[in-house]
Parts: C-alpha cells; structure tokens; sequence
C-alpha cells in the first residue's frame, strides 16, 4: 500500500525520560507525541512493545501480542488512585542516559505489585467490569500467557521445555490444577495487561487525535521461551521429546557478522500453518492493530524463503534457504482482514523473489542511507536509484548512529559521503543526512530520534549478535526543545512532507 508523502521519528517507549530509572507511558510520552505534532512529522515508529526477556531484547519477548509490564507509568497508577506519593519515596539513583534494567525492574515491580493489590481492595463496580471485559476480549491469548509467566515463576523463572512434562506439554488434568493453584499470580499478571494496554490505548488515542499514526513492529519470529511456543508448539518446528529447537532461525554472513547471525528461534512448521489456514498469523495481526496503525514486518524476506539451521551449530554459517508460502499467506491476509497497512523490513540477503513478493502486495520497502556509499553508483540504498514506494531511514535500530558511524568510516569512505553531500566540512553531518533522507522520493522518511539529537556512538540502540548490553539508550528530558524541533519542521515542509492542513 503505498502511503502520501511524509516523515516521522524512530523512537522506543524505555528512551523516555523518568525517574523510574526506564521510559514509560507517563508524561514524557505525550510530551514527544507534542513535539512530533510541532515538527509536523506523522508517524511514530517503535519497536516490539512485548515484555522482555533474557537481554532486555524487544525481539526476544515471552509473548508475540502481551505488553511489557515496565512500560506502565507507575504515576498514572497513582492518578488513578492505586498508588500514592509515598510509594515514591526513596526511589533509587537512577543513570539518566540508559536504564540499568535490573535496578529499573527491582524498582518498578513491586509498585505494579501493590497497585494490584490496591486495584483488588478498592476497584469500583465500573473497574471491575472493565478489568473482567478485557481480560473477556483478550483470552484468545491472555489466558495462555499468564498462565505462562506464573508457571515460570513457580519453576523459578526456568524454560517451558525444563518443566515436567505433563505441565510442558499442556496436559489438560495438569492445566488445571496449576490454574487452580496459581489463581493469584495469573490475576496479577492479567492485571498487567489491563494497565499497559489501558495506558497504551490512551496515549495511542492523544497521538491519533493529534495526527500521528504509530508503526509497530511484528518480528517474524518469537522466542523460544514464550507462551506461544508453549501453547502452539505445533505451528514450530521442535523436537517432540525434548521441545528443543529442531532447526534455528538466523541469517547468512551479512554487513553486521561474518558467521551470520544465529538468533536461536525455533522456525515455523509452514505446513501445518498452511493446514490450519494460517489462523495463528491472522489473529496476531489483528491484535497488532489494536494497538499500532502501521505495521512494519522485520525480517521479511522470511516471508519468501528463511535460512534455518540445526540444533546443535553455534553459528548460522551451515543453515540452508527453505521457501515459505508467503504468496498463499499473504493472500489469506487480505482476505481475512482486507487490504493492511503494511511495510516490508527487506534488507539483507534479497532476491528477486523477495522482490517479486514484496511488489505484489504493494508493501513499501527501506532503504537505509549508512548503506548507500559502500560501493558505486548503482547502490540501491542510493536516493537516485530510490522508487517512491519505499521508506527510507538515515539508519535503524540496529545500526550505529549517523554520527558514530560516520566517524568510523575510512578517510576514503568519508571522502566520498562529504563529496556527495556536497559539503566541505563534516560538522552537522546528522542533519546533512536527515536533509538527504527527507529530499528524496521515497514516500516516508523516518529518522532514529538518536539522529536528531545528533548523538555519538554511546547512543545507540542495538549490535545485532551482541547478546547483552542493547537496548539501553535513554535521551533527557531537556533533549526536546524549540531549536530542534524548529529545525525539523523547517525541512519537513522545505521537502513537502509536513501534514495538509484543513
């Protein structure tokens, strides 16, 4: 689906400034959404808002449609009545440019905690119903995935596939009597997710209201230790017996490793999604939609064919291309939830049956402007060699910063970005490469906010194959001012892509 000229900003909720030591979904938040109306972007870009798991990796979460708990404002709790100033009190030192995870988590679950409690003594009659016609809506997968993380906690945090195997291989008898003895915990988890998403849905309708759409992130695949592993192990490819990975999700060697990169998710049995219709699929991108406007699928070009390699490899060099039926899948989509608002994460390993795929389907695919100078003329990252159906990004989530990489590249490399650019001095190169990105033809530029600010390396987001130390990066609340966001809204309209007004 092609989409009207526009731009907007790459920017995920834990960046948020917020003396929990972790950004969250309280005042800072409407405070960017203001900033993004006053720049005239239209689009806010985030990454997978599920709850986290082992690295704190937003693509490696315990559930595919659940929300991450540390995203709900503990303040907006107290606004609501469920907490107080004085649960407040003492709160730790907190880094103000990344989040110590562990600190952040150690501090902000016990407030959730209490808030469930409070919300259990002194939830109106109208907040009980509410609280009871979501968890009414949602049981399609939240009664599988609080049943989950209270079964983890009761197996001290362990892999569904370590627990005894009545239990890890959902035995009826079984389920029940862990429901009946974990009838608290799952409570308190499906409490959870009543707040995040009543905090979401209203920070999503502040930015809809205003003119900004929010582009969500769907990973193609899920981790290994999740509720949907655990309650479709069916639709991926494990061993029966150990509920091992059979074969593993990665990719080839590429720009970011030379062994590739080994990510460890089982992959699907396409067989039998394509047996069942694919059901799984269309009910996680309605429930995507529920809460983004826009959804960007990462990875793709899995879609058309995915590398996947045996249990036992410690690198993805010896996986192997197998095809999937993305041309029948895409089609059951359409016809299922109509015509979707869907862009294309098509960097990598591309063909032309990637291509071919993506193209049928009208879906917009990225372009990456670090990508454009490492060979000659007829680089597709490129802006001259751009279609208009396309979103083009200075970088991503998994790149350096355009400052940081910048400044790592050789003296000829450098060269050559300054002589393209037109300038003679590298000073500002950020906003030389944003001014690039929102000139070209393609009908979305979307820019890191880590580019506005104009941030070195120590800001960025992600080193893919890096298991640890991601994820981090926070900016300060005085960050957002009238300077950048003048200068922002300058070029936006300079290159037609601020909004029409009525």
């Amino acid at each position: 689906m092609p989409f009207p000229r526009s731009s907007g900003i790459l920017l995920h909720p834990t960046s948020f400034p917020s003396r929990f030591g972790i950004g969250d979904l309280g005042l800072e938040a409407y405070r960017f959404i203001d900033f993004l109306v006053e720049s005239y972007q239209q689009f806010w870009q985030v990454l997978p808002l599920g709850p986290t798991g082992y690295g704190n990796s937003p693509y490696m979460c315990y559930s595919a449609l659940a929300g991450n708990p540390l995203l709900i404002s503990p303040e907006k709790l107290r606004d609501a009545g469920l907490l107080t100033d004085d649960d407040f009190a003492g709160l730790p030192e907190f880094p103000l440019d990344n989040v110590d995870f562990e600190k952040a988590i150690a501090t902000k679950m016990p407030l959730l905690a209490k808030a469930c409690e409070n919300f259990k003594a002194k939830a109106s009659p109208l907040q009980q119903r509410e609280f009871a016609g979501f968890c009414e809506t949602k049981a399609n997968w939240l009664d599988d995935y609080a049943l989950f993380m209270a079964l983890r906690e009761a197996h001290e945090q362990s892999s569904w596939y370590t627990w005894e195997p009545e239990i890890a291989k959902r035995q009826a008898e079984a389920l029940e009597q862990w429901r009946q003895r974990l009838n608290n915990e799952i409570f308190y988890h499906k409490y959870l997710q009543f707040e995040f998403f009543r905090q979401w849905s209203e920070l999503k309708n502040y930015a809809n209201l205003r003119g900004i759409d929010i582009i969500g992130d769907i990973p193609i695949y899920v981790a290994h230790d999740s509720a949907d592993v655990w309650s479709h192990s069916e639709i991926f490819c494990l061993d029966e017996e150990t509920g091992e990975a059979a074969l593993m999700a990665g990719v080839p060697p590429d720009y970011f490793s030379a062994t590739g990169q080994l990510w460890g998710n089982p992959v699907y049995n396409w067989e039998e999604l394509e047996k069942q219709n694919f059901k799984w699929w269309v009910q996680r991108f309605e429930s995507l939609l529920d809460y983004v406007d826009i959804i960007r699928i990462d990875h793709f070009r899995g879609f058309q064919a995915y590398w996947a390699v045996k249990a036992g490899e410690e690198t993805a060099l010896s996986g192997e291309w197998i095809e999937a039926p993305g041309d029948v899948f895409f089609e059951v989509l359409n016809e299922k939830l109509g015509k979707l608002p869907i862009l294309a994460e098509d960097l990598g390993v591309i063909t032309e049956e990637v291509e071919a795929l993506r193209d049928k389907f009208e879906f917009p695919g990225m372009k990456i402007l670090q990508f454009a100078f490492g060979s000659d003329a007829g680089n597709g990252f490129l802006p001259f060699n751009y279609p208009r159906n396309c979103l083009v990004y200075t970088g991503t989530h998994d790149n350096d910063t355009t400052v940081g990489w910048f400044y790592q590249l050789s003296d000829y490399e450098r060269d050559r970005v300054l002589r393209y650019l037109g300038c003679i001095s590298p000073e500002g190169i950020h906003w030389d490469f944003i001014r690039l990105a929102m000139s070209s033809v393609a009908n979305q530029a979307i820019i890191p906010f880590q580019d506005i600010l104009g941030l070195g390396n120590d800001a960025r987001m992600n080193f893919p194959s890096k298991a640890e130390g991601n994820w981090g990066w926070r900016y300060r609340s005085e960050a957002v001012n009238n300077e950048v966001s003048d200068r922002l809204k300058s070029l936006t309209e300079l290159f037609g892509r601020a909004p029409i007004k009525d």
